[in-house]
C-alpha cells in the first residue's frame, strides 16, 4: 500500500467523520479523494461515490427514523422524481457523453475534465450554502404543506446533478424541503438523508449495468466511511457541528478552486 492509498483511506474516514459531525457535506469530498488520491477514473469515481453516499446516508437515516424525525410522505414525494432522474442520468446520459467535448485552442476538454469541472462548480455552490447557512428554523408544530410542481422539478434537478457528480445534493434538498414542503429544519435534515440514500443507491444500480465494479475496494472504502460516521457522531457530543460547518464550507470552496486549477493546467 503506497502513501496515496493510505491518505485515500484516511480521506474515507474523514468523509464519515464530517457526515457524523455536521450531518452532511462530507460526501462532496468522495470524488476528489477517489480521483486524486486513489487514481480512480472520474466516471467510475462518481459511481463509487453514489454507493458511499447512499450507504452513509442510509446509516444516518435509520438513526433518524428511530428518533421519529423522518417525514415519510415528503420523502416519497421528493424521492420518486429524484431517483428516476438519477437512474436515467447514470444509465443513459453519462455513458452517452462524448469522450471529447470541445477544444479551446490547443486545449481539449474531455469527458473526464468536463465532469470534474462541473463537480468543482457544484462544490463552489455547496460551499457558499455552508458558509452562509442562514436558514430560519420553522416551528416543529408548523403544518406541512406541499408545492407539488416545484417539488417534482426540484427532485428532477437534484437527481440529474447527483447522477452527474455523484454527490448527495443535501445543499439543494434541505432548502427545498424547508421552502417547498414547509418542513421544520430538523425534520428537513433527517428526511433529506433518506431521500439521498434512496436516489444514490438506485442511481448506482444504473452503473452496475454499465461499469466493472471493484467490489472489495468499494466495500472497504465505504466501511471506513461508516466507521467515520459513528466516530463523528461520538465527537459531536463534544464539538458543536454548526460552528464547524462554516469552516468546512471554506475548505470545500478551496477544494473546488483547486480542482478547477488542476483540471485546466494538467
Amino acid at each position: 500500500m503506497d502513501i496515496n492509498q493510505i491518505f485515500g483511506y484516511i480521506g474515507a474516514l474523514f468523509i464519515g467523520v464530517v457526515l457524523g459531525l455536521i450531518g452532511g457535506g462530507g460526501s462532496i469530498l468522495t470524488v476528489p479523494i477517489l480521483v486524486y488520491l486513489l487514481f480512480v477514473n472520474p466516471v467510475t469515481a462518481t459511481a463509487y461515490s453514489l454507493f458511499v453516499v447512499g450507504i452513509s446516508s442510509l446509516v444516518g437515516a435509520i438513526r433518524n427514523i428511530q428518533k421519529g424525525l423522518v417525514d415519510f410522505k415528503t420523502a416519497i414525494v421528493f424521492a420518486i422524481p429524484a431517483f428516476i432522474a438519477v437512474y436515467i442520468t447514470r444509465k443513459y446520459l453519462v455513458p452517452s457523453i462524448p469522450e471529447n467535448l470541445f477544444s479551446i485552442g490547443d486545449f481539449m476538454v474531455t469527458k473526464n475534465i468536463g465532469i470534474m469541472l462541473f463537480f468543482a462548480f457544484v462544490m463552489l455552490v455547496a460551499s457558499v450554502s455552508m458558509i452562509r447557512n442562514k436558514r430560519e428554523e420553522r416551528l416543529e408544530t408548523s403544518e406541512v404543506s406541499y408545492n407539488y410542481p416545484l417539488i417534482i422539478v426540484e427532485g428532477v434537478l437534484v437527481g440529474v446533478v447527483t447522477g452527474i457528480v455523484g454527490a448527495g445534493g443535501g445543499f439543494l434538498i434541505i432548502p427545498a424541503l424547508v421552502l417547498l414542503a414547509k418542513l421544520p429544519m430538523k425534520k428537513a435534515v433527517a428526511t433529506s438523508l433518506l431521500i439521498i440514500a434512496i436516489k444514490s443507491l438506485i442511481g448506482f444500480i444504473g452503473d452496475v449495468e454499465n461499469l466493472v465494479i471493484d467490489w472489495p475496494f468499494l466495500l472497504i472504502f465505504t466501511g471506513i466511511s461508516v466507521v467515520g460516521i459513528f466516530l463523528g457522531i461520538y465527537l459531536s457530543n463534544f464539538i458543536e457541528g454548526k460552528k464547524l460547518k462554516k469552516g468546512f464550507g471554506w475548505f470545500v470552496l478551496i477544494m473546488g478552486v483547486y480542482i478547477i486549477y488542476k483540471e485546466l493546467t494538467m
